[in-house]
């Protein structure tokens, strides 16, 4: 990866998992890495537990869109992380790609939510200590 890295993180909706992990690595990584997330089928607003959740702990992703795959996304990314977009997420060679495999918040109230933010908050820190070198 030559300069900034880019990591695209992906889930089914971008409505919770893939916009957590977003947030946590801007917050983590203080602009030495470019972030994006997309949904394989975008729902219509974020999960109002996730944006609790993350408000939390404070980060503000209220105002975060779910958006759609696209493959100059997955082509931009020098990391796709998928997380339960199964076989939606395009494979191009050369990327590296890394599958988390995390309960989905859909329909999950905050008490629900708080163990997946957390399990991504780790992941995301030790991402962003590897990205750091």
């Amino acid at each position: 990866m030559a300069g900034i890295p880019e990591v695209l993180f992906v889930c089914t909706h971008n409505a919770g998992r893939s916009q957590m992990a977003a947030a946590l690595l801007v917050h983590q990584a203080a602009g030495s890495v470019r972030v994006t997330s997309a949904g394989s089928q975008p729902a219509d607003q974020l999960n109002p537990a996730v944006v609790q959740a993350m408000a939390e702990i404070g980060i503000d992703i209220s105002r975060e869109i779910p958006k759609p795959l696209t493959g100059d996304h997955v082509q931009a990314a020098d990391i796709v992380i998928t997380m339960g977009c199964g076989d939606a997420c395009p494979i191009y060679p050369g990327k590296r790609y890394l599958d988390w495999d995390l309960p989905d918040p859909a329909g999950l109230d905050l008490p629900a939510v708080r163990p997946i933010r957390d399990e991504i908050d780790r992941r995301v820190r030790a991402l962003a200590a590897e990205l750091a070198g």
